[in-house]
């Protein structure tokens, strides 16, 4: 019979129904600290502060903060309120994406910028990052340094995102070392969180803390994979979404990497500025789809699993560690 599946994203199966019982309690209270945290005394800062918050949201990162506080006291009071910091910085970094994409919609609804404008969102953004702030302070030095820490990874990562690969830089090293600044270093923290605010022994936090990092990374590549891969809206990404929009993943990367004589033309198409153009975005998704670049991509996502299973397996034996396990799984099925 399959467990108990908390609505996160990649979706997290919970086999055991007392640790469903917790994560599905913990995750209510979550919302909760959320929904508090964005009360503000200026009308305006409270409705911009609500609005993703309202749209909802897989709450992915909370999820693993619960997780892993299953590795000591999964009742310690300081869990929740570092879920909820941990969710703010999330959706903080949310908004100011959103000024710099210069996106309309962000799930499902109109962005902030697009709604009000980048003014309101960029103010918005800070205002949950103090929030944040302000409950770690409440929790100690130790969760405000880590935090700084990680926000410094997470600028540092946006910032090469923005200027690019330098001369002489692998352009595939450098996409990898983006995203695992820019997205996995909160997805790290996640785990580092719950199991040092549950009072898990050192040698637990020091594992969880690189499973949870090598986690972040595969689920970005897999969805890279599922860009290019996926031949409907089923799998929940629009097929060449990335293509469409010039963005080069990891297969692309792969692809420019190892091309031959044969692949001039996949080359020419992964040049563009964009592939706006539906038939020269078929035939670049096409091409792409049959290149052995398809399968250095599963390659690199399988090594990213695979080492944080390899962290996973020294866990205690417990029904959070068969949770991660099955998480790991799913990341490298999903993809085919």
């Amino acid at each position: 019979m399959r467990g108990a599946r908390v609505s996160a994203a990649p979706p997290v199966e919970l086999y055991d129904a007392a640790l469903a019982s917790d994560v599905v309690d913990g995750l209510a209270r979550v919302e909760d600290g959320l929904r508090a945290a964005a009360r503000a005394q200026h009308d305006l800062l409270a409705q911009t502060s609500a609005h993703l918050i309202d749209a909802g949201g897989k709450r992915f990162r909370a999820t693993l903060v619960l997780l892993a506080g299953q590795f000591g006291n999964p009742m310690d009071a300081r869990i929740v309120p570092a879920a909820v910091a941990i969710e703010l910085t999330h959706l903080a970094t949310l908004y100011h994406d959103d000024v710099m994409d210069e996106a309309a919609v962000r799930r499902g609804t109109p962005s902030a910028n697009s709604r009000w404008d980048n003014t309101v969102a960029i103010l918005t953004g800070d205002f949950l990052f103090a929030r944040a702030s302000q409950i770690l302070a409440e929790l100690g030095p130790d969760a405000i340094r880590i935090q700084a820490r990680t926000f410094a990874r997470l600028v540092a990562g946006q910032i090469s995102e923005t200027i690019g690969a330098q001369p002489g830089e692998d352009p595939l090293d450098h996409y990898l070392s983006v995203i695992t600044e820019k997205t996995a270093s909160l997805i790290a923290t996640s785990g580092l969180f719950g199991a040092l605010f549950s009072g898990a022994p050192d040698e637990i936090v020091a594992r969880i803390t690189p499973a949870c990092e090598a986690i972040g990374v595969a689920w970005q590549l897999s969805d890279d994979i599922l860009d290019v891969a996926s031949e409907s809206a089923e799998s929940g990404k629009t097929p060449g979404t990335d293509l469409r929009e010039g963005v080069r993943t990891l297969p692309a990367l792969h692809a420019l990497r190892s091309a031959g004589p044969g692949d001039a033309r996949l080359v020419e198409l992964l040049s563009r500025c964009d592939l706006a153009d539906p038939a020269l975005h078929a035939e670049a998704l096409e091409l792409l789809r049959c290149h052995p670049a398809m399968d250095r991509a599963r390659a690199d996502l399988k090594r990213w699993t695979d080492a944080a299973a390899a962290e996973i397996a020294a866990l205690p034996d417990v029904p959070a560690r068969a949770a991660f396990e099955a998480l790991c799984e799913y990341v490298v099925e999903r993809t085919g």
